[in-house]
């Protein structure tokens, strides 16, 4: 059996809590292990902070977020009307080898999605950005 939760998130930075609160009830009600709720919601914090600080020139915008989780694997869907943008093939590979204070600000969030997620895509489509994670609970 799978649990579906939909939400609809504003590019508003005061929004960040009500995503986090959001996740954190879901993946108790579907009994998620700790660590998957962490997972998940940094990597969505991630995501919705690049839709929110690069996405669009300015003005309110929406973030459509769509979990789907079952025993074998948890889902992802993040759709936006930002900027055409692929994270997995347009976003430089960050520096994760120097020291810290040698190596630039940003691009570990993309970096971080690909390190926990076990798959990811993008597609454009009807003038939106999709993007489509899954973490499996098993193997």
């Amino acid at each position: 059996m799978s649990a579906t939760l939909d939400l609809t998130v504003e590019t508003r930075l005061e929004e960040l809590d009500r995503l986090s609160a959001a996740v954190e009830d879901f993946g108790a009600e579907d009994d998620w292990p700790p660590n998957l709720t962490f997972q998940v919601n940094l990597v969505l914090e991630e995501l919705w902070l690049n839709v929110l600080n690069y996405g669009h020139d300015g003005g309110d915008h929406e973030v459509d977020i769509r979990l789907t989780s079952d025993t074998e694997a948890l889902t992802i869907e993040i759709t936006d009307d930002g900027k055409p943008f692929d994270p997995f093939t347009e976003a430089p590979a960050p520096n994760v080898t120097g020291d810290l204070g040698d190596r630039e600000i940003g691009g570990l969030g993309i970096y971080l999605v690909r390190t926990m997620m076990d798959e990811w895509r993008y597609k454009r489509e009807d003038g939106k950005n999709h993007l489509i994670l899954v973490k499996r609970r098993i193997g």
